[in-house]
């Protein structure tokens, strides 16, 4: 985490998306908070929950909170990316201390047969910054299993042919206005031959996309970018879902992480 011109930062990293036999996670990297004093700058920067102390003379911050976002899940899903919460004008008081927590990455579900069942993502946890929280990205959902909410929604998970449309997790969960992120996509039941495609992760800025009939998983919805760091960013991308297995010819490929 560091700060800048009258301004606070938690980043949340764009994470990996998950694959036909392993189940990977949306990351999380070092946030980054900002303020500053009137006539100078401050960087520091923090890689753990800790607290600030306002510095004299700063009565306001502006902030950019992200939260850990979802893990994906085994044959499934994408994870939601944390939630993303931003603001100008948030009244601190010099020489008060203020808490701060960094939200960690959801773990990926578990790789099957290695457990006697499909198990989803599990959800990314929040990062808070005195009054302000982003809630943890959801998990995205396992073969035949909807995903869970969040900050932004995990990615259904797929399912056989003749299975049923698996639900992507809600985003926004709990609301928050200016909504915190998006909903993730539904898993794609498939012909007979293909299976498990899975919807892609919701991002910040957009929903994550539904997996295809031909197999393809689900992209990831995009971030939103911000221009907090003195620089344009995105952040908080969803993570692209599974590609469909195919008993035979080719199968379904991976879908692509949101930008950010």
């Amino acid at each position: 985490m560091g700060f800048k011109t009258g301004s606070f930062l938690s980043i949340g990293n764009r994470g990996l998306n998950p694959q036909i036999s392993a189940a990977l996670t949306r990351g999380v990297i070092n946030p980054r908070w900002n303020f500053s004093l009137p006539s100078s700058v401050i960087i520091s920067f923090f890689t753990s929950s800790g607290t600030w102390t306002c510095p004299t003379g700063v009565t306001e911050v502006e902030y950019l909170v992200i939260a850990g976002g979802g893990g994906g899940a085994c044959l499934g899903g994408g994870g939601g990316a944390g939630g993303f919460r931003t603001g100008t004008g948030f009244s601190v008081t010099a020489g008060q201390t203020y808490n701060i927590t960094v939200g960690a990455a959801g773990a990926g579900g578990p790789i099957y047969p290695a457990v006697s069942a499909y198990v989803n993502g599990s959800n990314g946890t929040s990062s808070i910054f005195s009054s302000i929280t982003s809630a943890g990205g959801g998990g995205g959902g396992a073969y035949a299993l909807n995903a869970f909410a969040g900050g932004s929604g995990g990615g259904g998970g797929g399912d056989g042919g003749g299975g049923s449309t698996r639900a992507g997790g809600s985003g926004n969960i709990p609301s928050t206005s200016p909504s915190q992120g998006s909903g993730g996509g539904s898993g794609n039941p498939q012909p007979a031959e293909n299976y498990y495609s899975g919807g892609g992760g919701g991002g910040a800025g957009a929903v994550g996309s539904n997996g295809t009939s031909n197999g393809g998983g689900g992209a990831g919805g995009a971030g939103t970018s911000t221009s907090i760091t003195g620089s344009s960013n995105t952040f908080a991308g969803g993570g692209g879902g599974a590609g469909g297995y195919r008993v035979s010819g080719t199968s379904g490929t991976g879908g692509a992480g949101g930008a950010g």
